[in-house]
């Protein structure tokens, strides 16, 4: 009778070491798959910062050769800068896309005064330099794409349960900063001939 007590005593242990051994091995997957997950996107933002450095190199050699012909434009030359100051000064991943998101902006208002110059658009400078940014914001584009979608992966995975409870003992929490588009670029843009 004793024996018998015995093996279902280490029976019954065995079992809750197996169990704890399954628990523990499901907790160190989940933890490794939300570090990979972080750094997925940290990557993702050091890319989109990449590019945008690139593209911060090109906006002063631009503004020079527009600046050059258009000198009646100061005020579109000076929203420029103070966007671009701002792109520098900002330290959070929020405050960065918010900046970045100004950059765009002045951006969009300097093209403009593109537009209105036809001496500006045959300057060989320009087309060189028009060609380098657009081909910057396309490869921005697509990093930006990139990095949303590994926030959004990111996130799906921290909020679902029981990953949830192991990113809350870790310290994983969800990711705010998402580029979203402008206030009225969902509007048809009017073109007049």
């Amino acid at each position: 009778m004793e024996v018998l007590f015995m093996k279902k005593k280490w029976i019954i242990i065995g079992g809750i070491i197996f169990l704890l051994l399954i628990i523990g091995g499901s907790c160190v997957s989940r933890y490794n798959q939300l570090v990979t997950l972080d750094e997925g996107v940290t990557a993702a933002w050091a890319q989109v910062e990449n590019v945008l450095q690139r593209r911060g190199d090109l906006i002063p050699n631009l503004v020079s050769t527009v600046k050059g012909i258009a000198q009646q434009e100061q005020k579109v030359f000076l929203g420029v800068a103070e966007a671009r100051s701002k792109v520098a000064g900002a330290r959070t991943i929020n405050e960065k896309v918010e900046a970045q998101q100004g950059l765009d902006s002045a951006l969009s208002r300097l093209l403009l005064v593109v537009e209105k110059y036809p001496e500006i658009k045959s300057n060989q400078n320009f087309m060189a330099l028009q060609d380098e940014l657009a081909g910057t914001e396309n490869r921005l584009s697509v990093e930006r794409r990139r990095y949303n979608e590994a926030v959004q992966l990111y996130n799906v995975v921290v909020k679902r349960f029981p990953t949830n409870m192991i990113a809350r003992v870790f310290g994983f929490g969800k990711k705010e900063a998402y580029f979203e588009a402008e206030a009225g670029a969902k509007g048809v843009p009017n073109v007049e001939f």
